[in-house]
């Protein structure tokens, strides 16, 4: 059974079960640059929701594609390629050439047959959508470099792309993020990411995809305040997932941990977004 993620900060290296009697060797930092080059509880609450309540994707339908916001050490990213998904991995460059690049290249050849893939790409939030590019084999968007190849005349609609293993765009089928709420300056930037991938991600013949957002309630104003702007800026249905749901998913992971453990963690679904101008 992991243990809490705030039990391991120490260590350089973690041997992680992540189901399907797999193990994976994640390697995190704690240099004080970013937060993003450590485990956390909340891609440890996530992965475990994901992979002990949904079922397995059906191999007659094609493989579903997943995109994450902050995918730190990768954690979330391999337990959703090894149930089947391709998988878009995202975080800002730091975080990627740091853990994220090497964790990914390490475990893929663990994975068991029939997993999906996984693509990695730099995607700051802090940069507008329609400065976003999908033609770059490396970045989407990135502060340092606002016009990634490409990018210079792209508009929201136009990020409906083809979606193929070359191409990792939208749209998607599910999209995820962990203890990516943390900061003020950083939460309408997040809901805006959020809210142009759930847009580019509709088609005449899909829904759009569930959102699931996974948080730690550090800051319960900070939390509760960004919350409520998915609701009532950016049009999102806003719904809690049952304690008990999250309790049972890990149970049938194996994981039972002590409530204090991992008290204030929660994970959130968000769909039905309505059309909004607000930025």
């Amino acid at each position: 059974m992991p243990l809490p993620a705030h039990h391991t900060k120490h260590l350089n290296s973690l041997a992680y079960p992540i189901g399907l009697d797999l193990t994976v060797n994640l390697l995190q930092v704690d240099d004080g640059k970013t937060n993003g080059t450590g485990l956390w509880l909340g891609a440890q609450c996530l992965s475990l929701f994901l992979a002990n309540s949904h079922k397995r994707p059906s191999p007659s339908i094609g493989r579903p594609k997943a995109v994450e916001l902050g995918s730190g050490v990768g954690l979330t990213a391999l337990t959703l390629a090894a149930l089947g998904w391709d998988v878009l991995a995202t975080d800002v460059s730091n975080v990627i050439t740091t853990v994220l690049s090497q964790n990914i290249a390490r475990n893929t050849a663990v994975l068991p047959a029939g997993s999906g893939c996984i693509e990695i790409r730099e995607l700051d939030w802090t940069v507008t959508p329609e400065k976003w590019s999908w033609d770059n084999d490396r970045v989407i968007a990135s502060a340092s470099c606002e016009n990634p190849q490409g990018a210079s005349d792209l508009q929201l609609s136009s990020l409906q792309v083809e979606s193929s293993l070359q191409r990792p765009g939208p749209p998607f089928d599910l999209i995820v993020t962990s203890d990516t709420i943390y900061s003020p300056e950083l939460a309408r930037p997040l809901l805006r990411t959020l809210y142009a991938l759930y847009s580019a991600s509709r088609t005449p013949h899909t829904r759009c995809p569930p959102i699931y957002l996974c948080i730690e309630r550090r800051d319960p104003t900070l939390i509760d305040r960004t919350l409520a702007e998915a609701k009532d800026v950016w049009g999102f249905t806003v719904v809690r997932i049952p304690h008990r749901k999250v309790v049972k998913a890990m149970d049938k992971g194996g994981v039972k941990w002590d409530q204090e453990e991992w008290e204030g963690i929660e994970i959130w679904k968000l769909t039905s977004a309505a059309d909004v101008t607000s930025t």
